[in-house]
């Protein structure tokens, strides 16, 4: 019995693909919109943030179990159940009675999200070839790109109208209807065997990764709390290794994820999800604390970077034909720190047009880069590992934008109270807590050179980690010329 999804209804199955994406993907933006109500109806506004971390934590975590149980009981049960769970969480946010409750459910809508991703991913792999993939996966990221213009608006529509518990429960029209489309329209034989969970390889896993989130993402905690966290993450995290070599079913295959193409393009997308989070959030600062521009002119900024991915995915196609994957592969990683390096020329008097051009070039390098690492390691692995393969891939683009927002945040105040005194950094990390502060920012001529200077090491930072995304796709094994098929790239991937 063959282990592939059927190629029928392929037009439906995507369609569905995408509606269940959309789910997710407007979870974040229109959630963020809807919080300073939430937080007004509920109070507890020392949770606020916890009502992110929760969801990310949850979802960051499971990607990688549910890409293994998706090798060992098939693509659909396991999406299926995510979204099961998702809505559960997703009813019981929209009930929630304190900021404490609403957090804990959170962690459970990202408990069903985890699954999402890339469970729908690996779908996709098993009904394209390579040279298909380029345009279905550009589907996706216009989805992505809608999320983010949609979001916000339709967050301030609903807490504007209807009641805030609406942005949840929202997603329980879309979540059935995606569920009953996935059990008419997507068809697969799965070989059944006897398989043994790694259930705790799955509970060490989760502590040792829960704990190193934790740590990074709660940098002001104390130094004992934070010093605890490590001891837990380095405890669990060996021990984990150690389940992992004597388990006959592990979470993580550890010989799969050594494999240098798999190992490769792990490590340069964790790198460029570091930069591409450093510039998300550290731009929009620029341009309206620097250059005195409008939030909406900030969010043209990186509007661009939402153009430039998806264009780059739906040309990915031809680009794979005309030059081979191997050029579009490093030609798109040499887009990356060239526009990063954009950054580094932007000063008080430079047009947004100059953040924006950085922000395009930087997001179809990441467009060629995303999208080339996962064909290339879907083709490089059997359909009973094409899960955790693409799993990993997902969980190192996750890991690395916890990273990036950690790191360039704490170069952006190593800046600050290197260019500013004591007082004067108190001033200015005052002003930025207030509403209006990015604005007053823009108006004081000395503070706004100080946080020019300050941003600008952050921006070095980003550089650094493109030139670094950029050295280590040359690295990823391609067969030299190839242009389309899996054979190549699966004898080079296992030679090494």
């Amino acid at each position: 019995m063959s282990n592939a999804a059927h190629r029928s209804n392929r037009v439906l199955v995507v369609a569905t693909i995408m509606l269940a994406t959309f789910m997710v993907a407007i979870e974040a933006t229109i959630v963020a919109t809807a919080m300073p109500r939430i937080v007004g109806e509920l109070g507890g506004f020392s949770y606020y943030s916890w009502v992110f971390s929760a969801f990310l934590l949850a979802q960051s975590t499971t990607t990688v179990i549910y890409g293994k149980l998706s090798d060992i009981f098939g693509r659909k049960p396991v999406l299926i159940g995510g979204i099961l769970i998702f809505l559960v969480g997703s009813l019981l946010c929209g009930l929630a009675w304190s900021m404490m409750s609403l957090v804990l459910f959170r962690l459970l809508q990202g408990l069903g999200a985890g699954a999402i991703q890339p469970v729908t991913t690996t779908i996709i792999g098993d009904l394209f070839k390579l040279e298909e993939r380029g345009r279905v996966q550009g589907f996706m990221a216009t989805v992505w790109a809608t999320s983010a213009v949609v979001g916000p608006l339709a967050g301030g529509i609903i807490v504007d109208n209807i009641s805030w518990a609406w942005i949840f429960w929202i997603n329980l029209p879309i979540g059935v209807i995606s569920i009953i489309a996935f059990m008419l329209f997507l068809k697969e034989d799965v070989a059944h065997k006897q398989a043994k969970i790694d259930y705790l390889g799955s509970v060490l896993f989760s502590i040792s990764i829960v704990a190193l989130l934790v740590m990074l993402t709660e940098t002001d905690a104390s130094a004992w709390i934070l010093l605890s966290l490590f001891a837990v993450f380095v405890v669990s995290g060996i021990l984990f290794l150690a389940q992992e070599r004597r388990a006959p079913e592990p979470i993580i295959s550890i010989p799969l994820w050594s494999r240098r193409l798999i190992a490769t393009s792990n490590a340069a997308t964790l790198l460029a999800g570091m930069a591409l989070i450093g510039l998300s959030t550290i731009l929009p600062l620029y341009v309206q604390g620097v250059l005195g521009r409008s939030p909406l002119v900030a969010g043209f900024t990186l509007t661009m970077l939402v153009v430039g991915w998806p264009l780059a995915v739906m040309l990915s196609g031809r680009f794979y034909r005309a030059f081979g994957i191997q050029r579009t592969l490093r030609v798109g990683s040499l887009m990356f720190p060239f526009g990063a390096c954009f950054l580094l020329f932007l000063t008080p008097d430079s047009s947004p047009i100059v953040a924006g051009a950085g922000s395009f070039f930087m997001g179809f390098g990441m467009g060629l880069i995303s999208l080339t690492s996962i064909v290339l390691v879907q083709d490089s692995v059997e359909w009973s590992m094409r899960g955790s393969a693409t799993s990993s891939i997902i969980f190192s683009r996750s890991l690395g934008n916890t990273l990036g927002a950690t790191v360039l945040g704490a170069i952006l105040n190593a800046g600050i109270n290197h260019y500013a005194g004591g007082e004067a950094a108190a001033g200015l990390h005052a002003a930025l807590n207030q509403p209006t502060g990015l604005s007053a920012l823009a108006a004081d001529p000395a503070i706004r050179a100080v946080f020019n200077a300050a941003l600008h090491w952050s921006f070095w930072g980003v550089v650094v980690v493109a030139v670094l995304t950029f050295v280590t796709t040359w690295l990823i094994p391609v067969a030299h010329g190839r242009k389309s098929g899996g054979a190549a790239v699966a004898s080079e991937a296992t030679s090494h």
